[in-house]
């Protein structure tokens, strides 16, 4: 007798990961890697915060938490909104989750029924439309260009019927663009007004060049806010985020979080309570990603390749590789074969028109992206 497989499982991979174990059999094997791939600073986690790991386990239980995390993480968090961007948060409102994955699947379970139509641009990270589809909500894509800026306006969203959600980001992964705060207020109060639940990943926030990024907490308390401790906060490994939850989905969410998840990884959350204090060590690395941005740009300019998403947030550059490649994924495993140098194919984020783009991460030391520039320079052609 065959055994049946369950269909919600049948979403297409995260294609980051893929290049990421590739990538790291490669290494496996003896042959050197340069990280391009992943979205994962180069620097471990703030000193205090290991500081504050180590007198966790010497002098705490490491026990389960409260399934919404522990009050002074909480607190702590709340009082960031409130000195971040003068905006008032109830620490009741904050619920500490396993990652800002975990949050979107909370997000998601508690505000759609199945069925609902959840609007999100393309290119995107790829994982907002997968975690839909496996849930059987409707997905419904956003095409943004230069035209929009690549995030979406008010104006695409009439254009695609009636919609249930709303998912944004500012700064945006892979193209690093933001929505500045006139356009974010506007966004808000469109979806206020139509009935839309607005959900803002604001995870990148921090990691800004020209401006800082606004928060969509500012414009209602009607929007779900996702941030996470892992990209400005250099804490990928610890897996943990948390959400601004509105008060109609909070039991929801606890009750959720309770089932899947009984509470956030508790050692990580006793590190992070000092992390808030570390934004001079913390700026360090966005002046850093800063730079190898701007090396990066230099070095594919050079090889001709000149259009890129605009790069204000985050630590990606999104590429446009079409004069090379309709097939981004065989471009990347030729890249990763003759160089080491990893890099996603723009396919991940955007299935129709990501043959011809990639992206690359610039979140990794100084040195690696040189040296990643310097063997690009030897690959590519119009360099050297």
């Amino acid at each position: 007798m065959t055994l049946r497989a369950s269909r919600r499982g049948l979403v297409p991979p995260f294609i980051a990961m893929d290049v990421m174990r590739s990538a790291n059999e490669r290494e496996a094997a003896g042959a050197d890697v340069i990280h391009l791939e992943v979205g994962q600073p180069g620097t471990s986690a703030p000193e205090a915060v290991l500081e504050a790991a180590r007198r966790a386990l010497m002098n705490e239980r490491i026990g389960y938490t409260d399934a919404l995390g522990i009050a002074p993480l909480r607190r702590a968090i709340a009082d960031h909104y409130r000195a971040q961007y003068g905006v008032a948060v109830d620490p009741a409102e904050v619920v500490v989750t396993t990652g800002s994955s975990a949050a979107f699947q909370l997000a998601f379970l508690a505000a759609f029924e199945p069925g609902a139509r959840v609007g999100l641009a393309v290119p995107g990270y790829p994982a907002y439309r997968n975690i839909l589809t496996a849930l059987d909500i409707e997905p419904v894509p956003i095409a943004v260009g230069e035209n929009a800026h690549y995030q979406p306006t008010p104006e695409l969203l009439a254009d695609l019927g009636a919609l249930d959600g709303l998912i944004i980001a500012s700064p945006a992964n892979p193209t690093g663009t933001m929505i500045d705060a006139a356009d974010l207020a506007r966004l808000a109060g469109y979806c206020h007004d139509h009935g839309i639940r607005l959900i803002s990943d604001e995870i990148y926030h921090g990691i800004t060049y020209e401006s800082a990024a606004a928060t969509a907490r500012a414009y209602g308390d009607d929007a779900v806010i996702v941030n996470s401790f892992s990209k400005y906060y250099s804490m990928t490994g610890w897996r943990l985020g948390w959400m601004l939850v509105p008060p109609d989905l909070a039991r929801s969410v606890e009750c959720l979080a309770q089932n899947f998840y009984i509470s956030p990884p508790a050692l990580s959350q006793l590190a992070a309570l000092p992390v808030f204090g570390c934004r001079a060590e913390l700026d360090g690395h966005v002046a850093r990603y800063r730079a190898n941005r701007d090396l990066l740009i230099r070095t594919l300019s050079a090889a001709g390749l000149t259009r890129f998403a605009p790069a204000e947030g985050a630590f990606y550059l999104y590429v446009d590789v079409s004069s090379l490649t309709r097939d981004s994924e065989e471009f990347c495993r030729r890249l990763l074969a003759e160089t080491g140098v990893a890099v996603t194919p723009g396919r991940d984020f955007d299935p129709i028109h990501g043959g011809g783009w990639a992206r690359f991460s610039f979140a990794g030391s100084a040195e690696d992206v040189s040296e990643a520039a310097r063997r690009l320079t030897e690959r590519l052609p119009g360099t050297g």
